[in-house]
Formats: structure tokens, C-alpha cells, sequence
């Protein structure tokens, strides 16, 4: 057997070993999972009126802020859900899991894969949870095509993979779960501050740049795009290009960490 085999099959070893922590002790993935939807519930119910303003034709117009919302909670779900991956790796190498697989004839690299290609299903099936949850309240996307839904998801999906690389570093950083959790907290933090809930537009001025130019809403823009309709722009280049950047990133940092604690 090739290296290349050996290494696709200690990969998927731990995947299935992921996944089956994740069942196993759900806690925490249904933490992560329904704080998004609380906040999709919230902001459509509570504040849905007051916060549609100026966003539907005419005034407040709920199921234009539903069809305005949903893309951003999608994002924020993923930025949530990847929070779980940090926790995890900093446990696994607290608790010396990762010294015990290291005297094991595996490939090193197979249980940092294995955690981020489970982070990365476990981040969609949480989008098409929260999905559903949107469509049940009234999202609607008639317009978009195949092949805009397509694009859709795979920037879900690239966001994900993305997000899930900076994570695994941030694991990687923290002696501890609670430190790991704390230091996962701006992937949770900046979909507040992006136009998730309100366009950028109506931000205070000297805001403005933050809010556009950060990794969210070039994202949430794009998304949008694809599924209602609206014009995209350079977000869509934007929205990539981060994804690409904050993933190369992510692998690098986190491949010289795990390496350099290995030695």
C-alpha cells in the first residue's frame, strides 16, 4: 500500500473517530447549533418589525427582513459550529490523545485531517438544519438557479473549510477546552459586527470599513446574491479570496503547531 493510501486511510480512522465523539457527547454541538437559531427566531420575531425597517418596500416588511437574515445566520452557523473543533483538538491534546496516537504507525497529519473534515460535515448538516428552520418561517428563493445553488453551497462549504483551519490552530494554542472556546470567540464575535442584521449602509460612517471589508460580509453578500437575487459586486471576489487566504493560513499555522508540539 502507497503512502498516499496509508495516509487516506488513517485520515478517514479518524474521522469516524470524530464523528463518533461528537455523537457520543452532543452537548456541545447542540449548543453551538441552537444559538444561531435562537438568534434567527429573535431577530425575526422580536425585533423582525423594528429591525425590517427601510429593508422591504415601504417600511417594515418581516418577510423581507426573513429573506435578509437567513443568508447572515447561515454564516454565523459555521463561524459558530467550527468553535466545537477548537474545544476538541485542545482537549485531545490536554488530555495526551494525540501523544498516544503518536506512538502509533499513523500518519501525523491524518488526525488534523480527520478533525477538520469532520468539523467541516458537522458544519453542513448544522447550515441545512438551520436552513430548514429559515424555510419554515418564510425564507424563499424562487429565483435562483441550479447552478446559483450550487455556488451557494460551496462557499458555504469553503467558509467552512476555511474557518475550520483557523480553529484547529486556535485548539492548538490553548492548554485547555475553556481557553480554546475563549479564543474561538471572534469567529462567533465578527457576524455581529458584519451586515448580517443590518445593511452596512446604515452603520455610523467610520464603521463602515470594518463591517465591509471583514471576512463575514463579503460572504453574507455573496450568499445573498446567489439566493435572492441581489447584485453581489466585488464581494463575490472578496468572499473567496478570504476563504482561500484565511485556509492557507489556517494549514500553515496549524500544521507547524501540531508539528512543533510533536517534537
Amino acid at each position: 500500500m502507497s503512502s498516499v493510501s496509508l495516509a487516506v486511510r488513517d485520515a478517514n480512522t479518524m474521522l469516524r473517530r470524530n464523528l463518533l465523539h461528537a455523537r457520543r457527547y452532543p452537548s456541545l454541538t447542540l449548543n453551538l447549533l441552537l444559538t444561531p437559531v435562537m438568534l434567527l427566531l429573535l431577530f425575526v420575531y422580536i425585533f423582525g418589525d423594528a429591525m425590517s425597517a427601510g429593508i422591504g418596500d415601504g417600511g417594515a416588511d418581516r418577510a423581507a427582513y426573513v429573506a435578509y437574515l437567513v443568508p447572515g445566520i447561515l454564516l454565523m452557523t459555521v463561524g459558530g459550529t467550527v468553535v466545537g473543533t477548537a474545544v476538541s483538538v485542545s482537549m485531545d491534546m490536554a488530555e495526551g490523545v494525540v501523544a498516544r496516537f503518536r506512538t502509533m504507525a499513523i500518519h501525523r497529519g491524518s488526525v488534523l485531517f480527520g478533525h477538520v473534515v469532520g468539523s467541516v460535515l458537522q458544519c453542513v448538516m448544522s447550515v441545512l438544519l438551520v436552513g430548514a428552520v429559515g424555510v419554515a418561517i418564510g425564507f424563499r428563493s424562487t429565483d435562483a438557479t441550479v447552478l446559483e445553488w450550487l455556488a451557494a453551497f460551496g462557499l458555504l462549504v469553503l467558509f467552512a473549510l476555511a474557518l475550520t483551519w483557523i480553529a484547529v490552530g486556535m485548539g492548538l494554542i490553548s492548554p485547555n477546552a475553556e481557553a480554546a472556546s475563549n479564543n474561538a470567540l471572534p469567529l462567533i464575535f465578527l457576524p455581529l459586527i458584519s451586515s448580517a442584521f443590518v445593511p452596512v449602509d446604515a452603520m455610523p460612517g467610520w464603521f463602515r470599513p470594518v463591517a465591509e471589508y471583514q471576512p463575514f460580509t463579503p460572504a453574507i453578500e455573496t450568499l445573498r446574491g446567489l439566493l435572492l437575487g441581489s447584485e453581489i459586486g466585488h464581494n463575490g471576489w472578496l468572499a473567496v479570496g478570504w476563504c482561500l487566504a484565511l485556509a492557507v493560513l489556517g494549514y500553515v499555522w496549524s500544521t507547524s503547531l501540531f508539528h512543533r508540539d510533536l517534537t
